[in-house]
């Protein structure tokens, strides 16, 4: 509050107070995303992301009191981030099984260009309170999924299932085909499994090989350079 004319009036943040705050939070996360890359989730202290973001551990602090609500902010900063990609590669898709296709292709593709950040976001061991954080991101995607498979089944590419069990059993299989401790070495032949993993998905969801690998490879993989 600040007195004017004998009276209290509420603080009014400026814009540019509110693009500054808005920007060192922005550099917080992208540091803190940073170190998860490089290190997992037991990086993502406030001293370290501090440095890297070059200001100081107090500064971190006023906006997260703890890890747990660094992490949490992570997430769901990464959550967002990649529902938005999966979004976008659906949009542009010509129908609901060539969206599914998209959706699974630009998640493994993502997921195989930064596999440390992807396995600490999604199936890295962590404590119980930042498991909880991070059970959020998943269900976020799995929700798209369930949301694409339904789209599927309703335009009858897909037999009638339960879209909410086949988008956990899609989670399921892309995560330990991609980032798990079972995962192959993807480098050199990322295109190869991202292909593999997403016929294997479509035919496990009901569609037929032919039909299946047609939809595959008709669907362009997303460009290095997508955000």
């Amino acid at each position: 509050m600040i007195p004017l004319n004998g009276l209290t009036m509420p603080y009014r943040r400026t814009e540019n107070v509110t693009r500054r705050l808005a920007a060192r939070h922005a550099a917080i996360i992208a540091a803190a995303r940073e170190a998860a890359s490089e290190g997992g989730m037991a990086a993502v202290q406030i001293a370290p992301v501090a440095r890297r973001a070059g200001i100081a551990a107090g500064t971190v602090y006023r906006y997260f009191p703890g890890k747990t609500d660094l992490v949490a902010a992570l997430l769901s900063e990464m959550a967002e981030r990649e529902i938005g990609a999966l979004r976008r590669a659906a949009d542009v898709a010509p129908g609901p099984l060539s969206a599914l296709s998209a959706v699974v292709m630009t998640f493994a593709t993502r997921a195989l260009r930064n596999r440390r950040l992807a396995f600490a976001a999604i199936a890295e061991p962590v404590d119980a309170e930042l498991d909880a954080a991070r059970l959020t991101f998943r269900r976020a995607l799995a929700a798209e999924f369930a949301v694409r498979i339904a789209a599927a089944i309703a335009g009858r590419h897909l037999p009638e299932q339960d879209a909410t069990l086949a988008a956990a059993a899609l989670c399921g299989l892309l995560v330990e085909g991609l980032i798990g401790p079972l995962a192959p070495d993807a480098a050199g032949r990322e295109r190869e499994v991202v292909q593999s993993l997403t016929l294997v998905a479509l035919r496990a969801l009901g569609v037929a090989d032919p039909r299946a690998r047609g939809v595959v490879v008709q669907t362009a993989l997303p460009a290095a350079g997508d955000a």
